[in-house]
């Protein structure tokens, strides 16, 4: 019998028989990991491991699985005693005896012993209930990676957020598999100023100040919450690993995050002898009214932005909307209002029902002037509307990542206690997110999986890395429906792809963007390459070529530009001066915008925009 015709009776057989099976698995994995744990470990062996569970074969009996631990646990003494020999020799400050590497593995026994005690502990603490929501939330993501149950407290914790009103490190994190990934920095928080921990790394441990690190593997994520969140002022110090492979130690100061720096901000960048008295607008997310107790909305604060801009005679407007992952669907669709007369934006459609067009009813055009998108790989939903909405209008040219993150779905939740009438005594029973509509382009096509194809394609790390929704095994299907009848008379894009070819003209002969596609290619290379030597010798041999190979890159991202100006506009000044606070945040977010050279390239394509295009000739003088 399938599991879902057992749903649908109400029967539960192959849950109940799976419980007794994972209670022996489990029993025998402890007793395997107690045998070998106290074992010597030959650290020089001419073994390898597969990292990628995904490619590694089922053990076909019981010696081959207890192998497997043997590995893996070999594998885990290499790495914390590499670690360990690492800080050891790069500590100032200790001035006790050094260890001999027999004391120090010593000290990594004693670690793992707690690591795993701690891990095993928590699974035989787990109830039915906790085995129960995890069967539940498996089937819920056969249909789709973001349809999920929900317990009560996990309905709470949803998009945890260590930033906001929370004091914590200003990060966003995830499960994945049995670590701790970083989904996403909160703009303005500890992390983002930080600069050193990105999407996408994994937390190996934390520690609190003058404290031991706590292994993070194994836990959930509101348990590691517990142990990376704290009190303004304090430091916790992430062991972190990269996505090209290698282990870095961060230390990050809790604060709180400035909730302002997640609003629309405008600054005017110039390029003498190139281009002058260009716009940009930075939008970290599309929030609106439901989000913040201000009653912000984001799409009345780019406005806002757009006129500000507007006042000081700007000759074109650049929207940023990297690693915006989006948010309010009211408020992209009156954003993207601002650039066009009027028409459909987006279509959204449920499984049967017909589509529901979300239309600008507005006839006003807020700017008529070059406009570009930036965009990346971590662009998302609200933000993959707009683009996709300016490109099929033909308002705007879109410069970015290969493709923007690929998420076309739209979910709601459900409460579960409002579902089910009586049995009072078992609620609050959760919610469930349930993927319940795709959104459309108005040409008919989905921004679900394949993302927004930007329409300038710049090289960026993760270019032959499969990211965004193209991750995910259950993944949605990209769909296609009836086009929209849609146009604009706000400006004539007749030279598209001479402006294409000329940045890629350019591209290819920019040394940092050349740097950009060896790094991404690096990348790539590390992370298909999942088996490892279980020696210690050859472990670290191949951690310094790692590690090498990462600082030949990490210069790239740190060298100011030349010839790249950013001023804030007039009407802000007065604000920014006020508040000393504000002040040298803006101080910080102006250092990073004049080492960022995807900026310099998109003013290269402003520039063949209002150069080419006969809608713009009326700026070519304005512009030198």
């Amino acid at each position: 019998m399938q599991i879902d015709d057992q749903i649908n009776r109400r029967s539960f057989d192959f849950f109940n028989q799976s419980l007794g099976m994972l209670e022996k698995r489990m029993a025998l994995a402890e007793t395997y990991y107690n045998e070998i744990i106290d074992q010597p470990f030959d650290l020089n062996q001419n073994r390898k491991i597969e990292l990628d569970e995904e490619k590694k074969p089922y053990a076909k009996d019981e010696a081959q699985l207890k192998q497997y631990w043997k590995d893996f646990l070999t594998y885990e003494v290499i790495t914390r005693l590499d670690r360990k020999m690492d800080e050891q020799a790069d500590s100032k400050e200790n001035k006790e005896p050094k260890k001999s590497e027999a004391e120090l593995l010593e000290d990594v026994r004693k670690d793992i012993k707690k690591t795993f005690g701690d891990w095993f502990n928590r699974l035989r603490k787990l109830r039915r209930s906790d085995r129960f929501e995890s069967y539940v939330g498996s089937i819920s993501n056969y249909f789709d990676p973001h349809t999920d149950f929900f317990n009560p407290k996990e309905k709470q914790d949803f998009d945890i957020n260590m930033g906001g009103k929370l004091e914590g490190i200003g990060a966003r994190l995830q499960q994945d598999g049995d670590y701790i990934k970083v989904s996403d920095i909160v703009t303005g928080g500890p992390a983002w100023k930080g600069k050193e921990l990105e999407a996408n790394d994994i937390i190996l441990s934390a520690a609190q100040e003058g404290k031991e690190p706590v292994e993070l593997a194994g836990m959930r994520v509101d348990d590691a919450v517990t142990h990376i969140r704290g009190k303004k002022g304090t430091k916790v110090t992430l062991m972190v690993k990269k996505q090209d492979g290698t282990v870095k130690q961060i230390t990050i100061t809790r604060d709180e995050v400035i909730l302002d720096e997640s609003f629309a901000r405008s600054v005017i960048f110039d390029m003498p002898g190139v281009i002058n008295n260009i716009g940009y607008i930075k939008l970290p997310k599309f929030y609106s009214s439901f989000e913040n107790e201000n009653g912000n909305s984001c799409a009345v604060d780019v406005a806002r932005e757009v006129e500000k801009l507007k006042e000081n005679k700007v000759n074109g407007i650049i929207l940023d909307l990297r690693n915006n992952t989006g948010g309010s669907l009211n408020d992209v669709v009156d954003m993207s209002g601002l650039f066009i007369e009027q028409g459909p934006i987006v279509q959204v459609k449920s499984r049967q029902a017909k589509p529901y067009v979300h239309q600008d009813r507005d006839s006003r055009v807020q700017y008529d002037g070059p406009l570009i998108i930036m965009v990346n790989s971590m662009s998302a939903s609200a933000s993959e509307i707009i683009a996709a909405a300016m490109q099929d209008y033909g308002r705007a040219v879109i410069v970015g990542s290969a493709s923007t993150f690929g998420k076309g779905s739209v979910q709601r939740f459900f409460d579960l206690d409002k579902a089910v009438s009586g049995s009072e005594d078992l609620k609050p029973l959760g919610e469930i997110k349930m993927t319940v509509q795709k959104f459309y382009r108005v040409n008919g096509g989905s921004t679900q999986l394949k993302g927004v194809v930007p329409d300038v394609v710049l090289p960026d790390n993760y270019m032959y890395i499969d990211v965004g929704e193209k991750e995910y095994e259950n993944a949605m299907e990209w769909t296609e429906i009836a086009p929209q009848s849609y146009a604009q008379q706000v400006v004539k894009m007749e030279h598209l792809s001479s402006i294409i070819e000329k940045s890629k003209k350019r591209v290819a002969g920019d040394e940092r963007f050349k740097s950009v596609q060896e790094n991404a290619k690096r990348l790539k290379k590390n992370r298909d390459e999942s088996v490892v030597n279980l020696s210690l010798k050859d472990y670290r041999a191949q951690m310094d070529v790692l590690e090498k190979e990462a600082k030949k890159y990490e210069e790239l991202y740190k060298t100011e530009l030349k010839g790249f100006g950013v001023k804030n506009l007039p009407q802000d000044l007065a604000g920014i001066d006020a508040d000393e606070s504000k002040k040298a945040r803006n101080e910080d977010w102006f250092k990073e915008m004049k080492k960022d050279f995807y900026l310099t390239e998109t003013m290269n394509v402003m520039k063949d925009m209002i150069t080419g295009e006969k809608s713009f000739t009326y700026l070519v003088e304005k512009i030198k």
